[in-house]
């Protein structure tokens, strides 16, 4: 019976011993298998940070770029800032003419606007007006209207002095002739004085003096402080910032 009993109990515990062993070699095909699925994962992991590193890369070079790209539309604005300004300095001595018919010409013009200016402006010149060069604008029109003339003097101080009186006491008339007199500006320079006079409304309403000065820099002043804009935009911030500063005006 002891023996019986003793050899019943040694197979139940080789039968669990079985179990158990079977239940390890399970485990060892799961260990496998998820140290596997752990390598593969690592090889993932390692290529994700490959290409992360070479987006990086991507990412200064083209941050590179960008900056690259800033610095020289700084320099072309810069260098369109200079070719205005150059043209505005081969303009300075320049009058712009309208309202001047057709048939003067060469040098015959010169002393048709020697002689006629000063009568009309009614600005006594000492010395007499000169000119270095006078030409008219684009093709001859079709409805005899005559094209606007370009005059270049040969003193700068009585280019200045025809604008100002035109602005005051234009457009002028002798006889048939209505003449208009201005400064001859660049496209560039003549589209900023637009944008800045459109500004004038503004102004007025919030009680600000001002002058536009050439070629093109607007002079503010309000309440014993003053500015210069030469850009018209900077000139509507500077606005928009006073206007909710000041909201009741």
């Amino acid at each position: 019976m002891a023996g019986d009993t003793q050899g019943a109990t040694m197979d139940r515990i080789l039968q669990e011993i079985s179990a158990v062993s079977r239940k390890l070699e399970g485990m060892d095909s799961a260990m496998v298998a998820l140290t596997m699925e752990t390598r593969s994962m690592r090889l993932d992991i390692a290529a994700f940070q490959s290409q992360i590193s070479g987006l990086d890369q991507r990412v200064v070079t083209v941050e590179t770029q960008v900056a690259s790209w800033t610095d020289k539309d700084q320099e072309l604005l810069h260098l369109c800032s200079w070719l205005t300004d150059l043209e505005e300095r081969s303009r300075r001595n320049n009058v712009r003419l309208l309202g001047f018919q057709e048939g003067v010409k060469g040098t015959d013009m010169f002393s048709y606007l020697r002689e006629t200016l000063p009568k009309l402006t009614e600005i006594t010149f000492d010395p007499p007006l000169e000119f270095r060069r006078a030409h008219r604008l684009g093709r001859k029109r079709q409805n005899g209207n005559g094209r606007p003339i370009i005059v270049c003097l040969l003193r700068h101080m009585q280019a200045r002095q025809l604008p100002p009186v035109a602005r005051i006491q234009g457009p002028f008339k002798s006889g048939t002739l209505e003449v208009r007199l201005s400064a001859d500006f660049s496209k560039e320079t003549a589209e900023q004085r637009k944008a800045f006079l459109s500004l004038r409304t503004r102004l007025r309403h919030l009680d600000v003096k001002f002058g536009l000065f050439e070629p093109a820099r607007k002079w503010i002043t309000k309440n014993g402080e003053s500015w210069n804009f030469y850009h018209p935009e900077d000139l509507r911030v500077f606005l928009d910032r006073l206007h909710e500063q000041s909201p009741t005006m």
